[in-house]
Parts: structure tokens; C-alpha cells; sequence
């Protein structure tokens, strides 16, 4: 079993690095090219780095879990969600509170990125339980 876990883990970590190269890449052009005088509260690299981080910690879990045995894992990844909803919102905490004029962009360049992770890790995790089926 651990054999398949580290196996499952490394090519998701391959496809988790090309998706955020690509993405982090088309990122940084168009916020160049369409709002490069305007000075950001969150560079984009924070807000990546942030996003691979609870990704892969969440895609982890549930393939360890996955790999052991555990075929129920909705409350497990209901719960990592929630989890990952509770770090979101310390992570963007420091900008609800400050006095910056640039806290929709922020939020808007933070959004963008979350939700295009969200929809990476449910197709990877819907890839993983397809895959003993």
C-alpha cells in the first residue's frame, strides 16, 4: 500500500508543480499587463504559495487515508475543506484589517487562484477514487 501512496503522491505533485507554473505564469502576465502601476497588499507568489501548501496538504491526507483502507472519505474531505476555509481566512486576515485601497484586487487575485486550485484538487481527488472503481 505505501508503495501505491508514494506513487499517487509524486504524480500528483508533478501535475500540482505544472499547473501552478502554468497558472502562476498567465497570473503574473495579465496582472502585469492590465494593473502593473498599482502597488498589491499580497504579491502573487504569497498567495501561490499558500494555495500549493493547503492543496497538497489536503490531497495528502486523503490519499494516505485512501491508500490504508478508508473508502468513506467525504466527512474527511468535508472537514480538510472547512479546515482549509479556517486558514483562508487568517490568511487574508492582515488585509481585512488594514487601511489598504487595493483590498478588492487583493482579494479578486486571492479568489482567482483559490478557486482554480479548488477545481485542480477536486478532479484530482475525484481521479483518486476512480481509480480502485
Amino acid at each position: 500500500m505505501i508503495g501505491v501512496f508514494k506513487k499517487r503522491q509524486v504524480l500528483f505533485l508533478i501535475q500540482l508543480i505544472v499547473f501552478t507554473l502554468l497558472l502562476f505564469t498567465t497570473h503574473t502576465y495579465l496582472q502585469y499587463y492590465f494593473s502593473d502601476s498599482i502597488e498589491q497588499f499580497l504579491p502573487l507568489w504569497k498567495i501561490y504559495v499558500f494555495n500549493v501548501f493547503v492543496t497538497a496538504i489536503i490531497y495528502t491526507v486523503i490519499n494516505y487515508k485512501y491508500s490504508f483502507g478508508q473508502t468513506t472519505i467525504f466527512i474527511l474531505f468535508m472537514s480538510m475543506t472547512l479546515f482549509k476555509m479556517v486558514l483562508t481566512i487568517l490568511f487574508l486576515l492582515p488585509l481585512f484589517f488594514s487601511s489598504s485601497e487595493v483590498k478588492k484586487i487583493a482579494v479578486f487575485n486571492f479568489f482567482i487562484a483559490y478557486f482554480f486550485f479548488l477545481f485542480f484538487e477536486i478532479l484530482s481527488l475525484t481521479k483518486l477514487l476512480k481509480s480502485r472503481v
